[in-house]
């Protein structure tokens, strides 16, 4: 079983982007959910597809398993999301040691741009680069599932 555990926050300015090394395109819907889980897939650059099962009510820690799917199993099971599909590019800009995954949302949530990144335990905290904002870690609103099944485009934009 693998860990996930992340830190979230709001991105201030454009100072990531000359750091970017690599992006990806993604079409994010969730096919269930619940209250301490929830069942996603992924479709990237339109090309191939991740299904990901996540457990736990700590937004910062969480059991995750992911698996590769057809292209076109993930394409019908998008046809049939909860709520919102999301839509947004993924950034990948290294800073301090660790991979920053900076999330720019296109479509419900066109405007929002977030960055995330996966630390060693629930405490660390890594050196924070200054296009960071404010931490978001655990704030509901913010998580991709609800964004997804709550629509949260009024409230957060």
């Amino acid at each position: 079983m693998a860990k996930e555990i992340e830190r979230k926050f709001l991105v201030k300015s454009d100072g990531w982007r000359s750091e970017v090394s690599s992006s990806t395109d993604f079409l994010q819907a969730y096919i269930a959910s619940g209250d301490d889980r929830s069942v996603r897939i992924r479709i990237m650059d339109g090309k191939r597809a991740k299904l990901t099962i996540k457990i736990g009510r700590d937004l910062i820690a969480r059991d995750e398993f992911e698996y590769e799917i057809p292209l076109a199993d993930a394409e019908e099971m998008a046809q049939n999301a909860i709520g919102v599909v999301l839509e947004k590019t993924r950034h990948e800009v290294e800073h301090g040691g660790y991979i920053w995954e900076v999330d720019v949302y296109d479509g419900a949530y066109k405007g929002l741009i977030v960055a995330e990144v996966e630390v060693e335990d629930v405490g660390a905290l890594p050196n924070i680069p200054d296009w960071i904002g404010r931490e978001i870690t655990g704030d509901r609103r913010y998580s991709n599932m609800v964004m997804a099944t709550e629509d949260m485009s009024g409230e957060l934009l």
